[in-house]
């Protein structure tokens, strides 16, 4: 197969997983009618682009930043301020255009911080930046009027005549909004990757000195790339202050707000294009639905993070591969046997082990809740020891029944039985 002949397959796949997403995008509301529903699809929009722009430092350019919400507070704050004007009178910007300018104010600010950030690199660079989203979070309280204080600033998106028929008020017309701007933002990002300033900045994040060498400033290269992914990340925030319609800086210039960017990048494979999306669509599904299913979930995400780094350090996209190329291989075909039973025994121990947490957080709440626990279906008490009993006996019977399917398998692969 020649160069051109590879150079159109690769064009023929984009242009088809474009169409793909555009058809998925368009008929996602009509699955997905529910105003919760939409605003989930909403805020996966809008995140996939915060999340992409932030894996073009971490996962392009090898910068681990700790202050990522500067830039989508930042174009959040633009963005209400731009909408007020323009009620009022001041300005003559239709809301499509509002996530632009929040853009331009990501921009802005991540010229001026990332040119004293990009300075150094490695740990260096990621305190620099830790230390610059403090400064813009205490600033932030110094000028109320821009900043709106405690209380945050809101907005109505709903202003002016109508554009070619849409006033954005109803949920699915601002979804369109968010679902445009993500394939335009995520097209971008993915063309930025194919420049010779993508791919001299891979080479920065492997070896500057060698980058340096061969004549290319590896400071400069990663103040563009910073620069860039500040404006990504302002029409994030512009968008997701266009769907909440209010913005507080306590909550925008966040560190737990940085460090979801920076936690859910790494779950969906920052190594990956695609692993960013995985890690937007993990976020709202975690934020959303998974914390009101258990108060325990913030101990189930770090347990998660930590199975990942440990065995999986390429994200689900990596993971996602990996099934991929072992189902391909056939290898299963031999082994689904003790795969099937290696899942039953992990199963057990997550069984096991999910009740005993749920049972110890509700004994934390009895005084408020009572003492009966209903958890996919059971009725348990947590002054019930049997209840306790039962679920370690499981997560122990699980664990026992791995070690022995392991030490078998082991033995079999010696005698020649499995591959």
């Amino acid at each position: 197969m020649g160069l051109s002949s590879i150079v159109w397959n690769q064009r023929y796949a984009l242009w088809g997983a474009g169409a793909l997403l555009l058809c998925l995008l368009l008929c996602l509301p009509q699955l997905f009618g529910s105003s919760l529903a939409l605003s989930m699809l909403s805020q996966m929009g809008y995140l996939i682009i915060i999340c992409l722009s932030y894996n073009i430092l971490l996962g392009q350019g090898g910068m681990l930043s700790f202050g990522h919400a500067v830039y989508t507070g930042l174009g959040a704050f633009m963005a209400v301020h731009v909408m007020n004007r323009t009620a009022q009178g001041d300005f003559a910007v239709p809301l499509v255009l509002v996530p632009v300018l929040g853009g331009l104010a990501g921009l802005a600010c991540a010229l001026l911080l990332g040119f004293a950030a990009t300075r150094k690199s490695a740990t260096v660079f990621s305190m620099i930046t830790l230390g610059l989203a403090e400064l813009v979070a205490a600033v932030a309280l110094m000028f109320p009027a821009w900043f709106g204080g405690e209380s945050g600033i809101s907005s109505n998106r709903v202003y002016g005549t109508p554009w070619l028929g849409f006033t954005f008020g109803p949920a699915r017309e601002v979804y369109y909004l968010i679902a445009v701007y993500a394939l335009l933002c995520t097209l971008a990002m993915w063309c930025l990757t194919q420049t010779p300033l993508g791919r001299i900045l891979n080479a920065v994040r492997d070896n500057p000195e060698r980058a340096a060498f061969i004549g290319y400033n590896p400071q400069r290269v990663r103040h563009i790339a910073f620069s860039i992914a500040g404006f990504f990340a302002g029409i994030g925030g512009a968008l997701a202050a266009i769907q909440v319609e209010m913005v507080t800086a306590a909550d925008s210039f966040s560190l737990a707000r940085s460090g979801h960017y920076l936690l859910f990048t790494f779950l969906g494979g920052a190594a990956f294009f695609a692993g960013p999306i995985l890690g937007a669509v993990l976020m709202v599904l975690t934020l959303v639905w998974w914390s009101e299913l258990s108060a325990a979930w913030l101990l189930y995400l770090g347990l998660v993070f930590i199975g990942m780094v440990m065995l999986a350090p390429g994200g689900l996209a990596a993971l996602g591969l990996a099934l991929w190329r072992y189902g391909r291989s056939g290898q299963w075909r031999a082994e689904w046997r003790w795969r099937v039973l290696q899942g039953m025994a992990l199963g057990l121990v997550l069984v096991g082990s999910a009740v005993l947490v749920e049972l110890a957080y509700h004994r934390q709440q009895q005084a408020t809740l009572g003492p009966e626990l209903a958890l996919w279906g059971w009725a348990l008490r947590v002054d019930a020891w049997q209840h306790w009993w039962a679920a370690a006996l499981t997560a122990a019977a699980g664990l026992g029944l791995a070690g022995v399917l392991h030490r078998r398998q082991r033995a079999a692969a010696q005698q020649g039985e499995c591959p």
